[in-house]
């Protein structure tokens, strides 16, 4: 057992900001830790699956000598809900932490600065500090439930 005690190493949510797409039926949500750390992921219902599934299947339907079929790519990390609530965000995101999942589920927009992070961790770099702290002041339109 090391030195640390879970509370040393266990993330907290400090800062939960979300924006809703256009046609309200998925949010960017941004959640920032205390120590700093950025995360992002797609909360979605599943009416923006089956908004995803039309619009394969229109987009397969143009494209000659293919078959129009219905699918859905996710190509971000995308958690279903089944509303788009401030408090089903902030519970859901409790759950998953609670879980010990969250890190796997959520996209790091920030470095990792731990001196134990992986080496590959430190070598992607998605974004600097500064660029997540502009998105949080500048750009992100918050939404109430």
């Amino acid at each position: 057992m090391s030195d640390q005690s879970s509370a040393d190493i266990m993330i907290v949510p400090e800062e939960i900001l979300c924006e809703k797409h256009e046609e309200g039926d998925a949010c960017d949500v941004i959640v920032q830790m205390e120590d700093g750390t950025v995360y992002t992921a797609l909360f979605a219902t599943l009416s923006y699956i089956h908004r995803q599934l039309a619009l394969t299947w229109m987009v397969t339907e143009s494209i000659p000598e293919t078959a129009p079929v219905r699918y859905a790519v996710l190509d971000t990390p995308h958690i279903i809900v089944e509303r788009l609530e401030l408090d089903t965000i902030e519970d859901t995101i409790d759950n998953l932490v609670a879980q010990d999942v969250f890190e796997s589920l959520f996209t790091r927009v920030t470095e990792d600065q731990r001196e134990d992070a992986p080496t590959e961790s430190r070598a992607k770099q998605l974004a600097t500090q500064e660029i997540a702290q502009a998105v949080i002041e500048e750009v992100l339109v918050l939404f109430d439930s």
